[in-house]
């Protein structure tokens, strides 16, 4: 049975779903910094035109990307979002890498099986379904 979710902790820098992520990540034997990036800067980054940045790049495997999907800022957003997301699949796609996108509602319900989903190159998320 899937643990409640805990919020982050204060100096976490990111959103509740990108912290469910990086534990889920850390369960699954995965450490940051050496299987993993948080919050790479692809391109450029926000800074370039095109750039984007990524919330977990992989090392190992070197060509595996996640980035979790809150409801209201990847999705209720419009279509707009949901378009920058779609790029951003396709940029990492031309330089060889997998993205694969972890909608908030399933990683609250289940985190660790949904982020063991994504590393097996597995995306269960609305765009996948062709929202």
């Amino acid at each position: 049975m899937p643990e409640a979710p805990v919020a982050p902790p204060a100096n976490f820098p990111g959103p509740l779903t990108e912290w469910l992520t990086l534990q889920a990540l850390v369960r699954l034997g995965k450490r940051l910094g050496e299987d993993f990036t948080y919050q790479s800067a692809i391109e450029g980054g926000r800074t370039e035109k095109g750039g984007l940045v990524i919330d977990f790049l992989f090392t190992n495997p070197p060509d595996l990307a996640i980035n979790p999907q809150g409801l209201h800022f990847h999705y209720g957003l419009g279509a707009g979002k949901i378009a920058s997301d779609k790029i951003a699949r396709a940029v990492l796609a031309g330089l060889g890498i997998t993205l694969i996108f972890i909608d908030e509602d399933d990683l609250t319900r289940d985190a660790v099986f949904y982020v063991k989903e994504a590393l097996a190159y597995r995306d269960h998320s609305r765009l996948a379904k062709g929202f």
